[in-house]
């Protein structure tokens, strides 16, 4: 290592002293290492990671509560089973873009795949705004603009790469908490930008110039293509590639360029704990997949309970989530301070806990039916046309049904068998389920990629962090299919049951790897737990 230079050459020099950022150790022995400036920029780059992070996943959620109204209104032949596969496209281009732009931030200047990825995203958001335009298979075109958006989000991996380089392990805990606080508030304040733009209407403005409707469902995408060109121009003029090691260090890197003398070789001794790997992953997976079942489920579901229009689902799903957006920020300003205390790995078992109690509440029960679409079909007929034709596509079913009305109908259709035998989820229900997720899955989704990036340690985390991102975006495919197929054909009670199993499996896992979710530098006696 370089000698460091004394705080009075430094002095003489004009500049400012060293800091030490390497925790206890770096203090006792009188090591200094990181001036101001670095220190500044470094945190800086960070700051406008956390911001990438928010952008993206308000780019997935802004559009979450309008797209099942919009995709009924520009393709009729559209269903609820065709709207589980549009919400998960943006998690499959996201789970098919994640290692590359990991692998690509291993090995080149990070703000190559961060601005290429971020340009995508802008550039689907815009498809996204004309897909009313063609004269057939609109559904598709909204297919390929979510997918491509979700391409564009596949820089999460190289956002969480980066801070868990730039930053010490005393800082770590708290930096990655942050950033899964902007990802997570992102996810869920999206709707609530929706909720604004609902106020539009349907049919909003028309510029005509270039044939653009700015309506509830265009606005929030074009908003989000705004952002990104905004964040594009931050990352060119304020974003600097920084590492340092746990002892907080400036290491040389090679997705910069550096004098040696300034920089320390960072070379980790040890293993990666593969199976602690894997099991993270495994947690990952389980937390993204109840949390894409709860936000795709939320408009379908208050529409067929309590007779909600398409633009009532929308607005008041959107002041329910914005309620839970300032909940989850109060849960994240207090786990940081209590993980501290309890440790990682107490918080994330907690919050599965209050996950699973929130899908236990949303269980349908009582004798009280929800109002049923289409009255005036005779009771004795219903049975009949539904049972026999379970699992006929939905909108093969709705030519069987009267099609002379002339008002947006509601409650919950006869299509769906269901509809004719399960008990009502009462408004309470759904109110408290939302609470209680939108608790656990904050503290789940913080604690969970905390832990994962204290297991890899200093090893460069580019494609670990791919592979991370691909589990939670794999879980964002199958959650929206699993709950559309589930919910259509065998109801809420069914797939909320499921859900349950799901996460007592994923708690009993965690009881199994509980000690070996150990912190890398804790494990090979770097730094003490």
């Amino acid at each position: 290592m370089a000698a460091v230079p004394t705080d009075a050459a430094l002095a003489a020099e004009g500049q400012e002293p060293l800091l030490s950022s390497g925790g206890d150790d770096a203090s006792r022995s009188g090591d200094v290492v990181e001036t101001q400036q670095h220190y500044r920029s470094r945190w800086r780059s960070i700051r406008i990671m956390y911001l990438t992070m928010f952008l993206s996943s308000v780019g997935f959620s802004i559009v979450i509560m309008s797209v099942w109204p919009y995709l009924q209104k520009i393709d009729l032949t559209a269903d609820a089973s065709f709207l589980g596969w549009i919400i998960s496209s943006y998690s499959l281009g996201q789970m098919i873009a994640s290692p590359l732009f990991g692998l690509w931030s291993n090995y080149r200047p990070r703000r190559e795949p961060l601005v290429v990825s971020i340009a995508i995203s802008v550039a689907a958001n815009c498809l996204y705004a004309y897909v009313h335009l063609p004269t057939s298979h609109n559904k598709y075109y909204m297919l390929v603009a979510r997918a491509l958006v979700g391409f564009g989000a596949g820089n999460v991996a190289v956002v969480r790469s980066y801070i868990a380089g730039a930053t010490s392990f005393t800082e770590r805990t708290s930096a990655m908490a942050n950033t899964s606080a902007c990802q997570a508030t992102g996810f869920i304040l999206g709707p609530v930008f929706q909720t604004c733009f609902s106020l539009i209407g349907e049919k909003g403005v028309t510029w005509e110039i270039i044939d653009l409707q700015v309506n509830m469902f265009t606005a929030p995408v074009l908003l989000g293509a705004l952002l990104g060109v905004i964040n594009i121009i931050l990352i060119f003029a304020i974003f600097r590639e920084h590492q340092v090691d746990d002892m907080g260090r400036p290491c040389k890197s090679i997705n910069f360029e550096a004098e040696e003398s300034d920089y320390v070789d960072q070379d980790a001794q040890g293993n990666i704990d593969q199976v602690a790997v894997v099991a993270t992953n495994i947690l990952f997976f389980v937390i993204l997949f109840v949390f894409a079942v709860f936000e795709t489920i939320a408009t379908p579901l208050t529409m067929d309970m309590y007779s909600w229009t398409r633009k009532e689902a929308v607005f008041y799903n959107g002041i329910i989530l914005g309620a839970i957006g300032i909940e989850s920020v109060i849960v994240f300003m207090v786990v940081k301070v209590v993980s501290k205390k309890t440790g990682e790995r107490a918080i994330l078992y907690g919050g599965l806990l209050i996950i699973l109690v929130g899908f236990f509440i949303l269980l349908p029960w009582g004798k009280q039916l929800p109002n049923i679409q289409w009255e005036d079909i005779k009771n004795n007929s219903i049975p009949r046309i539904i049972f026999n034709e379970m699992f006929t596509p939905f909108w093969k079913l709705q030519t069987q049904l009267p099609s002379n009305h002339t008002i947006e109908p509601t409650g919950c259709s006869v299509v769906q068998p269901w509809c004719l035998y399960t008990p009502l989820i009462h408004l309470a229900q759904y109110i408290t389920s939302d609470i209680l997720i939108g608790l656990g899955y904050p503290v789940c989704n913080v604690m969970s990629y905390t832990l994962y990036s204290k297991i890899l340690g200093p090893k460069p985390q580019g494609v670990y962090m791919g592979w991370l991102t691909a589990s939670g975006s794999g879980a964002r495919i199958l959650g929206p299919v699993f709950v559309s197929q589930i919910y259509t054909h065998f109801g809420p009670r069914w797939a909320f049951s499921l859900i349950c199993g799901i996460i007592v499996f994923s708690l009993l896992l965690l009881e199994a790897v509980y000690k070996r979710l150990t912190a890398f530098s804790v494990r090979y006696g770097m730094i003490q737990g």
